[in-house]
């Protein structure tokens, strides 16, 4: 199968500016992926602002019936499909590691980077858990991606 996207990389908004830092690699180092903080289109089509600093307290005061919700999901889960390989920055909220869950389901390659909180076996779907965005980079640019 090809893929439009090498890696899809998740995280919660709260998490914004270590999410954005990880993106910068992969635009440094000229990789495809997708990131929800990155996907203006999909925001735009749902009416939320992907600049607002009150982003997260809006979208999470939303009703899982608003279409709102819906486009972003749908466009979110289309990314997380058309991608080779997921990448969870922790730390993140359920919705990444329910996305962590599918990625590991549909047989991709699964990473992680940041420092979690406690032990949990199911972090054994990583294929490595990078400790910073040195190790990361490093890695990426061994792969040739």
């Amino acid at each position: 199968m090809e893929y439009k996207y090498k890696f899809f990389i998740a995280g919660r908004t709260r998490n914004r500016e270590n999410i954005l830092n990880v993106c910068k690699i992969f635009e440094d180092l000229n990789i495809s992926h997708y990131c929800f903080l990155k996907n203006e289109a999909s925001h735009k089509e749902a009416g939320l602002d992907i600049n607002d600093s009150h982003l997260a307290d809006t979208f999470e005061s939303l009703g899982l019936d608003n279409p709102r919700v819906r486009t972003i999901f749908e466009h979110d889960l289309d990314g997380e499909k058309n991608s080779e390989n997921f990448l969870i920055v922790l730390p993140a909220g359920k919705s990444a590691h329910i996305e962590a869950g599918i990625a590991y389901g549909m047989g991709k390659k699964c990473y992680a980077i940041g420092e979690y909180d406690v032990t949990d076996s199911l972090y054994l779907i990583f294929d490595k858990i990078f400790k910073d965005e040195n190790e990361l980079k490093e890695f990426l640019e061994s792969k040739n991606y």
